[in-house]
């Protein structure tokens, strides 16, 4: 089983992946509202959000790291340890996104199966990583 501290970790990325990904597709359904957001749109839409979830995905990390190592180590830190991961939960919350919407777009109904899938996705990588380095699972 993977190990508490690989969840907390995957937690906290899939805290910043969300507030980025999630806001970004509810801007653009908020600007298209009542409509759907335009099919020729979707590929930007997802481009963006993901874009958005990994950017504030870094940025949570770093601050978290922050007083432990430094600015820059920080900063460092979560562009490297994190970047696999937070493209495996960005590409699996918008699979299946997609796939129980039909179009880029969030409801209050999809949102544990979105962010379930992230999680997911992205723990098995985070737990390899921690126990690669020696941080976990004796």
């Amino acid at each position: 089983m993977y190990s508490i501290r690989s969840a907390k970790n995957t937690l906290g990325c899939l805290v910043g992946c969300a507030i980025g990904d999630l806001g970004a597709i509810y801007l653009f359904q908020r600007h298209f509202a009542p409509e759907s957001i335009p099919f020729h749109l979707w590929t930007t839409v997802w481009i963006v959000a993901m874009s958005s979830g990994i950017i504030t995905s870094v940025i949570l990390e770093t601050i978290i790291l922050w007083k432990q190592l430094g600015p820059k180590e920080a900063f460092r830190t979560a562009i490297g340890m994190s970047m696999i991961s937070m493209l495996l939960m960005e590409i699996a919350m918008n699979i299946v996104d997609y796939g129980m919407m039909g179009e880029p777009a969030i409801t209050l109904s999809i949102l544990p199966f979105t962010l379930g899938s992230g999680f997911l996705a992205a723990w098995p990588y985070n737990y390899w990583r921690l126990k690669k380095h020696g941080k976990c699972c004796h």
